[in-house]
């Protein structure tokens, strides 16, 4: 058994949680939602490691005294006194490893619902309706997961049927987690609907995964702001709307546009557009190294060119291979069908193995 446990101090978590609760009951009285809701989550975090502690606490108890009984016993009992050790080590030994995994820096947008935005990069048309099967991917992996939902908030339809930019919000527990690693380029091997004569292409369309921001998360004036407005567009550029519905909301201190059009009422449009645009500017600011939009769409887009990709899917060898992890499986019929779980696994895992690893050498 490590020293995960031994050297975790219960009474200055019980402490801790004793001043969560004080300043929560300070949060009410004064109405800061947002002060309140980041200590309840501290304090829920605190008290499930309070409970693992405790746990472990026992469990390493419970090996000690089958140890000592093992040294006291002979023949059969011996059998059983092993039997004991044996279960009660590995008990120990989980709740140690819950106990590291809880230890670790909590992601700051862990409760955080999240906004995606695909956009098709290179490949032209194919691009674009790659776009729209990776949208259809994460649409069915959301669909199969309790207590989640999609919101679409907006989408440019391309001429054969492809998507040039969809923008849609996630919502539920653990959204964040879950679909934080798929921002990057997206890379694509198959013969397109676009080929006449049967050959492979290779496309790639781009993803962003933002934290959404809630109002009270990013204070933005009104005077840096620049609305445009103007007529809804439809594949080709052929006018879909005879009002200026669409909106167009430029942020002027970091550049940051974001447009809306799928709404017929321009309110609706603006209040979406304003919604992606927090999220946005929220990123920028977790980021001290991100001066600016461009800064952080290299760390996630890389300008999309298919030779900077994170995944590829080959459709010839129904093959998908995640690049940062060296994962490759033969499925890509069911990945596209949304069964992501277990390429999420395998980021998930690579996340934990750099943290402890990180946290070790800290020690």
């Amino acid at each position: 058994m490590s020293g995960t446990v031994e050297s975790l101090r219960l009474d200055a978590l019980e402490a801790e949680r004793a001043e969560l609760e004080r300043k929560l009951g300070e949060g009410a009285a004064s109405g800061d939602r947002a002060q309140f809701a980041e200590l309840g989550r501290r304090l829920a975090r605190i008290g499930e490691i309070i409970e693992v502690a405790q746990e472990a606490h026992l469990a390493l108890a419970d090996t000690e005294a089958a140890q000592d009984l093992l040294d006291a016993s002979d023949g059969d009992d011996a059998v059983e006194a092993t039997q004991m050790l044996e279960a009660a080590s590995r008990r120990a030994a989980d709740l140690d490893e819950r106990l590291k995994t809880l230890l670790l820096p909590v992601d700051p947008n862990d409760e955080r619902d999240v906004i995606v935005e695909i956009q098709g990069a290179e490949g032209g048309e194919e691009a674009n309706i790659w776009a729209r099967d990776l949208f259809e991917m994460y649409r069915a992996y959301v669909s199969a997961q309790a207590g989640w939902s999609l919101e679409l908030l907006g989408r440019q339809d391309s001429d054969m049927g492809g998507f040039t930019n969809v923008t849609f919000a996630v919502r539920g527990p653990g959204v964040w987690r879950g679909l934080k690693h798929e921002g990057g380029p997206h890379r694509v091997q198959r013969v397109p609907v676009t080929e006449s004569q049967g050959r492979v292409h290779t496309s790639s369309a781009t993803v962003s995964v933002l934290p959404e921001a809630e109002e009270v998360d990013v204070e933005i004036d009104p005077n840096d702001l620049i609305v445009d407005t103007f007529r809804s567009s439809g594949p080709g550029g052929q006018s879909v709307n005879t009002t200026d519905s669409a909106v167009r909301v430029t942020h002027k201190p970091t550049g940051v546009v974001v447009s809306m059009q799928d709404e017929k009422s321009q309110l609706q449009n603006r209040a979406k557009a304003m919604r992606v645009l927090r999220s946005r500017l929220l990123q920028l600011s977790q980021e001290a190294h991100a001066a600016e939009v461009a800064a952080h769409k290299r760390n996630q887009v890389r300008g999309g060119g298919r030779s900077e990709k994170i995944r590829t899917y080959n459709f010839k060898e129904n093959r998908v291979t995640d690049h940062r992890v060296g994962l490759t499986i033969y499925k890509l019929d069911r990945v596209l069908a949304g069964e992501l779980d277990e390429i999420f696994d395998a980021l998930q895992q690579a996340e934990r193995s750099e943290q402890l690893a990180a946290a070790a050498a800290g020690d």
